[in-house]
């Protein structure tokens, strides 16, 4: 088959339309260099902009950010500068594992719904660390934490380099996760101090809030090498934290003395309107009874009048159907028939009168 060759079999642009299109997003074209001006640049071991492959992203630049903020603190041992540090502290000891907590989130749900419920981690969930345990897993907590402050310190306020950015992500990562596994561990360290003390006008998940802060600061600023547990060093720090929380909470509450209280916030417009519309009602029926619009009997009239305290410029008390038998000398049930036969009386007066009534005035 001889395919025409004036018939275009083919969408590609045309040789001119490549050229001006490379001309306006190609390589070195106005956006190619507007990308690269945008694009995180970091210096690989050159010195050279790195752009491709090595590029930050833009969770890790933020965190970058975060963390040269300040220098990263720490508490300091020996052991940082031994030779091998970094084997003997991460690869010599055995590894600790994770504290299961999903005891504890269960426990803090049911009591800031103001249900205090009690609930104890199983033993084979909970995490007992010996004293060589702790020692260990807060060296590498700290170690951590140093290797990203000698990395910050190296940098001197400049630029970190690819790798340089790498590796103090990856350090703070690490102490990030110790810090987590250590205050997982010594959750139960805040329920214990927190049943110790007295609620009084303290909201429960309040205070295990701030126990939990507590906590974390704790972890931040234990010293494993002055030879104690974490557990005297934690429980002081959250008691300490329960105090304050309660003074806290006093000064407050000598300054705004009145809680929130849901009646106050309540609006009555509805009771109001109520009970004007029945107000208006009563006046006008008591009109249309004055007239006799409706044209009731002197029995169907008394029974009206003393049923719904009409009888009078303000309502009176309502009698019962009992009561306004012994009045008039009949029955109960021959009363409720006299008043349904007067209501239905009012009823189809009021629809034909309606137009013609004065607005009745408030008093």
């Amino acid at each position: 088959m001889v395919r025409n060759s004036n018939t275009t079999t083919s969408n590609f642009p045309r040789p001119e339309e490549k050229i001006l299109l490379n001309s306006m997003i190609g390589k070195n074209s106005p956006l190619d260099r507007m990308r690269q001006r945008n694009r995180p640049a970091v210096r690989g071991r050159s010195g050279m902009p790195m752009v491709a492959a090595v590029a930050l992203t833009s969770v890790e630049e933020t965190l970058m950010r975060e963390i040269m903020i300040e220098p990263m603190d720490y508490m300091d041992s020996p052991e940082f500068r031994k030779r091998d540090a970094e084997k003997n502290i991460y690869e010599t000891p055995v590894a600790i594992r994770f504290a299961d907590v999903s005891w504890y989130r269960p426990l803090l749900a049911n009591s800031t719904g103001g249900k205090q419920v009690e609930r104890k981690a199983k033993k084979a969930d909970s995490v007992l660390l010996s004293a060589a345990q702790e020692r260990v897993i807060f060296l590498q907590y700290n170690y951590a934490r140093f290797r990203v402050r000698q990395l910050q310190e190296a940098l001197n306020n400049q630029t970190p380099s690819s790798e340089q950015a790498r590796e103090i992500l990856r350090w703070h990562r690490m102490a990030k996760g110790f810090r987590a596994q250590i205050a997982e561990i010594n959750l139960a360290l805040v329920l214990a101090m927190a049943k110790r003390v007295p609620l009084g006008e303290s909201d429960f998940g309040d205070l295990i809030g701030e126990g939990n802060m507590a906590l974390m600061r704790a972890v931040d600023k234990f010293d494993c090498g002055r030879g104690f547990k974490f557990s005297t060093y934690g429980c002081r720090a959250i008691l300490k934290a329960f105090s304050r929380f309660g003074i806290k909470l006093q000064k407050y509450r000598q300054r705004f003395p009145s809680e929130f209280d849901p009646q106050f916030e309540k609006s009555n417009h509805l009771e109001v309107v109520r009970a004007e519309h029945e107000k208006d009602s009563a006046a006008e029926v008591r009109y249309m009874i004055t007239r006799n619009s409706a044209d009731l009997s002197d029995i169907e009239q008394k029974v009206i009048l003393h049923r719904f305290g009409l009888d009078g410029v303000a309502p009176q008390v309502q009698l019962t159907l009992e009561q306004v038998g012994q009045m008039i000398g009949v029955t109960k049930e021959r009363v409720r028939q006299i008043q349904n036969k007067a209501l239905e009386k009012l009823k189809d007066a009021l629809i034909t009168l309606r137009g013609e009534m004065p607005t009745p005035t408030s008093n």
